[in-house]
């Protein structure tokens, strides 16, 4: 559990390092680490749910973090096009 919460923290700080703005968890303090931790989480079964789908990649941690960035990357995407402001 604590391996999933420091792999989910890594994917989603690097998630927000290539995608930088305003998204959830910019707060400052625990709740804003909380919120990077499960955008992290939820990106890594999303990259490893349409890795699965299309049936690439290899096990591994490093496959973990790259797919897992993408999904995370995917879900930082779709935010800000669902709730940008106009």
């Amino acid at each position: 559990m604590i391996a999933t919460l420091l792999v989910g923290l890594v994917i989603g700080l690097l998630a927000k390092w290539i995608m930088p703005g305003k998204d959830p968890g910019d707060g400052k303090g625990f709740v804003g680490v909380l919120i990077t931790i499960l955008i992290g989480i939820l990106g890594s079964w999303v990259g490893g749910f349409i890795v699965g789908l299309v049936n690439l990649g290899g096990d591994g941690l490093i496959w973990r973090i790259i797919f897992g960035t993408g999904g995370a990357l995917l879900l930082l995407f779709l935010y800000r096009k669902i709730f940008a402001k106009k």
